[in-house]
């Protein structure tokens, strides 16, 4: 039935395939032509010389021919110079004079204006100081209109002088706190150290020469601390420490002066002593009708004397200005104030207020009856701690005066700021009316709340105003060269005015009492 059959194989060529062809070819670039060469050249050429040797020769003083001459000279000329030499001895022609090998400057210069240009002119500069070497100027940085409490990112910021090329408008050295600062102070010795107060009544150290953790001590917020703004801080030796460390010394508006000691080991400002001070102190025709004595007054300002580190300066709120004793221990507290420390009342004089708050008190640093004051009543007055009136009375007529501060170089000289952005500069060796300087210390025309003499720079002088602009001037020669009796003319000037006072007192007491009779 089936049967295996083998056909033919059956082929279909493909119409549009076509059979694939292999073609070999080959291709050669040109010959690559090299070609190798050497070159070297060497010349030298050795030359010496040599000077003649000299032999040595031994100095010696030309040969006296007759040494009776000289003797004789000798004899006549030394009774005239030993006479001179004892003059000259006793002499005081030259007393405070110091040899200036700079070039001289007869005008003030401004030689910066430095800003921390990321603030945007949006707060003021509350505060500025020099360090111990005179090179770095440090700058607080703040808001005076507080409505509630403080919840500003303020900064402390530090420029370097010493420095080639110093930023204007970027510190060397930012240092961000939680609330405003509204004062600082660096330490008289470590130039790193700066102490600060705060808005909300903190006072805080920092070490500027650290790089990352730049607080070194705090007061922290308690009992024991502020209730107010900080008026000022300032460093004050210890007594007991034999010159070998310095406290600081804060003062606020909530009337309290607090003494602070440093402790190393612990990150923390210990309180070791404070006053307060009572509207006791102020004189009758200040006092309220009906009020307590036992009232604290806010504390504005504080200046030690130079000589007697016991004795210091107070301006308040209310106006007066009173002469304290750190040894004195006056009414206590009231018991509505809660302290560690017992407080007392450290007055004992007080002096003719003024007509508002005393913005500024500072004691003469060479000598210690002699002080300035300024404040809201836009009058600079210079006193005397052994009389209750003001020597002499200055009124710019530049609204009110912030900031008053004695040259460290000369005795006749003071500086003063005011509310329209000028700086004032006295020589009372010129004039006791009128200022020798009147510069434009603010661009912006805003008020110029702090002034800084630089004390080891002698030319240099720093003002801040409330835009947030910090001005470094050159002073002239005639303002830093210290003359003769300089001293001595100060407190002639001191007593020569005070018994004027004393007298014109008296004639009109002699009025009175006259007119009473009649």
């Amino acid at each position: 039935m089936f049967v295996d059959e083998s056909m033919e194989a059956v082929e279909f060529k493909s119409s549009w395939k076509k059979e694939r062809s292999l073609v070999n070819t080959a291709a050669q670039t040109r010959e690559i032509l090299t070609d190798e060469a050497a070159i070297q050249s060497i010349i030298k050429n050795h030359v010496e010389t040599q000077t003649e040797e000299e032999p040595e020769t031994d100095f010696r003083l030309a040969e006296i021919t007759d040494p009776s001459g000289l003797d004789n000279f000798l004899q006549k000329a030394y009774p005239m110079i030993s006479k001179a030499l004892e003059k000259n001895i006793k002499s005081h022609a030259f007393a405070g004079y110091e040899v200036d090998w700079s070039e001289d400057m007869s005008t003030v210069t401004c030689l910066h204006t430095l800003t921390h240009a990321d603030l945007n002119e949006q707060y003021n500069v509350t505060g500025i100081s020099w360090n111990s070497t005179g090179s770095v100027i440090a700058a607080a940085y703040g808001k005076f209109d507080h409505e509630d409490w403080c919840t500003h990112k303020s900064t402390l910021c530090t420029w370097n002088l010493d420095r080639r090329n110093v930023n204007s408008t970027k510190p060397d050295i930012v240092i961000d706190t939680s609330s405003c600062l509204m004062c600082i102070a660096f330490h008289p010795q470590h130039p790193a150290w700066v102490a600060a107060g705060t808005f909300n009544g903190e006072v805080v150290l920092y070490d500027i020469g650290k790089e990352d953790e730049t607080l070194v001590a705090t007061s922290g917020i308690g009992d024991d601390s502020h209730r107010e703004p900080v008026s000022k801080v300032q460093w004050n030796l210890d007594a007991d420490s034999k010159g070998k460390r310095y406290n600081v010394i804060s003062v606020s508006s909530d009337g309290k002066i607090l003494v602070w000691q440093l402790n190393i080991q612990q990150p923390a400002l210990k309180l070791i002593n404070g006053f307060i001070l009572l509207t006791e102190s102020l004189p009758r025709s200040l006092r309220t009708r009906n009020a307590r004595g036992d009232q604290e007054m806010g504390v504005t300002c504080l200046s030690f004397t130079n000589e007697d580190k016991d004795v210091f300066l107070l301006g308040s709120e209310s106006g007066g200005i009173f002469k304290c004793s750190i040894d004195s221990r006056g009414t206590p507290a009231g018991r509505n104030v809660v302290s560690s420390v017992p407080l007392h009342s450290p007055v004992t004089f007080t002096f003719t207020p003024h007509n508002g708050p005393v913005y500024s008190a500072e004691c003469s640093p060479f000598h210690r009856n002699v002080f300035l004051s300024c404040g809201l009543d836009s009058s600079l007055r210079l006193g005397s701690m052994l009389q209750a009136q003001a020597v002499i009375t200055l009124e710019p007529g530049a609204g009110y005066l912030y900031s008053a501060k004695w040259s460290p170089i000369r005795p006749l000289v003071l500086g003063v700021t005011t509310e329209d952005g000028h700086l004032l500069i006295y020589d009372l060796k010129q004039s006791q009316v009128a200022p020798v300087q009147k510069l434009e210390a603010s661009s912006k025309k805003a008020p110029v709340y702090t002034m800084q003499f630089n004390p080891n720079q002698r030319q240099l002088l720093a003002t801040g105003d409330a835009a947030g602009y910090i001005n470094i001037w050159q002073l002239s020669d005639e303002l830093t060269s210290q003359g003769s009796n300089e001293v001595e003319t100060l407190a002639g000037l001191v007593v020569y005015t005070s018994s004027e006072t004393k007298e014109k007192d008296n004639d009109e007491e002699d009025d009175n009492s006259e007119s009473d009779s009649l």
